[in-house]
């Protein structure tokens, strides 16, 4: 192992949950990601999804409920070493969640990206959601204005990308779009 990675801290869940409450972080196979405060367009995005999901859910009745950050995520429910805090949590089962959270994968994240944690959201997090059988999977770039779109097929995501002048079909759901013409960014 090299001698940078020898003296390297694996932290849990119980670490996590002890961190200040004024710190935002993750845990992601025992290692801490800090982040930092969210920008002012991130918030909008966060909000104008989160509004329409939540109409929707709210129509329709059912078990499903949507979750903006913060909210933690423990995806393996056998590992105590990943807690994750997506943009946007929906969750149908209501079994998964607790005062804490949710223990289990949701079935559908929205993770807007910011410059400093871009490769997280497409790199990291894109992998550990696909392992974890999160069914949809949403990318939100506000400075290329993207919406990647990933559903889970079997055991992999089928990728395909819309910008912010695109209505958008949620895979999850027969009926719901997001309209991203309304956002007005």
């Amino acid at each position: 192992m090299p001698e940078r990675f020898a003296h390297r801290n694996i932290y849990s869940q119980e670490d996590y949950y002890n961190l200040p409450d004024d710190v935002r972080a993750e845990l992601i196979h025992g290692q801490i990601y800090y982040m930092s405060a969210p920008s002012r367009v991130h918030q909008e995005i966060l909000n104008f999804i989160n509004t329409e999901i939540n109409l929707f859910l709210r129509s329709k009745g059912g078990p499903c409920k949507v979750y903006p950050a913060p909210f933690a995520v423990k995806l393996f429910e056998d590992s105590d070493k990943t807690v994750v805090e997506p943009d946007i949590s929906v969750i149908c089962d209501p079994n998964k969640l607790t005062d804490r959270g949710c223990d289990g994968a949701p079935d559908w994240i929205v993770e807007i990206i910011s410059p400093a944690t871009s490769s997280n959201d497409y790199v990291r997090k894109l992998n550990l959601y696909m392992d974890a059988g999160v069914k949809e999977y949403w990318i939100v770039d506000p400075l290329k204005k993207w919406i990647y779109v990933y559903h889970l097929e079997e055991t992999r995501f089928e990728t395909t990308p819309y910008t912010f002048q695109d209505r958008i079909k949620v895979n999850i759901y027969d009926d719901l779009w997001i309209d991203f013409t309304e956002l007005g960014l």
